[in-house]
C-alpha cells in the first residue's frame, strides 16, 4: 500500500498561473464588489450581474495554464497515493494530472441548480445565463460556494489529513474558516510542511518553506520522489 500524501492548496497557486483573487484586488475585481457577487443576498437581488461576473471568471480560467506546481504535485502519483484539496474553483489540478481533486469550495466550471444544490451539472459551454434553467425548470447557478454557505466535503477532508503520512499546504492564509482548520487534522506523526511567500504564523507541527509555489515545490517534490 502507498503512502497518502494530501496536498492542501489555496489562492496563492492558481494565482501563479494568473488567476487573480480578490486579495489581490484588494476586495474589489475590476468593477465588482465582493458583496455584489459572493452571497446568496447578491444573487437573490441581482442574478445577472452575478452570472456576469462568473462568466467573465470562467473565461480566465479556461485560458490559464497549469503551472510548475500543479505538475509537480501530479508527479507525486509516480510513488505515492495523492488527494489534492483544494479551496480553488478551478479546475488546474485536474488538467495537471491529478487523479484525486476535493474542490471544498465547488468548481466554476460546472452549474447547480438552485433549488436542489445536491444537484450539480457539467456545463456544456463557459456560460450560464438567466433563463438555463435544470430539468425540472430551476435557475441555474455557478456550482461556487459562496459567503454564508456550508463548505463542502468536510468529513472527506478531515479523513484524509488524519489517515496522511505527508501533508503539503502550499498557497494559502489559512484565513478562510472552516477549511483553513482541516490543517489540524494531520497526525502528528506526518511530515507536514507549509509553503507560502510570504512571512506568516505556521500552524503546529508544519515545516515553513518560504518561496511561490512554482519555486518550492517541484524541488520539493523531487526530493520526495527519490
Amino acid at each position: 500500500m502507498k503512502d497518502k500524501i494530501v496536498v492542501f492548496t489555496g489562492a496563492g497557486v492558481s494565482a501563479e498561473s494568473g488567476l487573480k483573487t480578490f486579495r489581490d484586488m484588494g476586495g474589489l475585481w475590476h468593477e465588482y464588489r465582493l458583496e455584489d457577487v459572493a452571497s446568496p443576498q447578491a444573487w437573490q437581488r441581482d442574478p445577472a450581474t452575478v452570472l456576469r461576473f462568473y462568466n467573465e471568471r470562467r473565461k480566465g480560467v479556461l485560458a490559464a495554464r497549469p503551472n510548475a506546481a500543479h505538475l509537480a504535485i501530479a508527479r507525486l502519483e509516480e510513488k505515492y497515493e495523492v488527494v489534492v484539496i483544494t479551496q480553488n474553483i478551478d479546475d488546474l489540478h485536474e488538467r495537471a494530472g491529478s487523479s484525486t481533486v476535493v474542490h471544498v469550495h465547488g468548481e466554476i466550471l460546472k452549474a447547480r441548480n438552485t433549488v436542489a444544490p445536491e444537484r450539480i451539472y457539467p456545463l456544456k459551454r463557459p456560460l450560464i445565463e438567466l433563463g438555463d434553467l435544470c430539468e425540472r425548470g430551476s435557475q441555474l447557478r455557478p456550482d461556487v460556494v459562496w459567503f454564508g454557505e456550508a463548505v463542502r466535503h468536510m468529513d472527506e477532508a478531515e479523513a484524509h489529513f488524519s489517515t496522511a503520512a505527508k501533508v503539503l499546504a502550499i498557497g494559502t492564509s489559512l484565513s478562510v474558516y472552516p477549511a483553513a482548520g482541516l490543517v489540524a487534522y494531520a497526525p502528528f506523526s506526518a511530515e507536514r510542511c507549509f509553503v507560502s511567500p510570504e512571512l506568516q504564523e505556521v500552524p503546529r507541527g508544519y515545516r515553513f518553506l518560504q518561496g511561490t509555489a512554482t519555486t518550492v515545490v517541484p524541488p520539493l517534490v523531487e526530493e520526495w520522489l527519490r
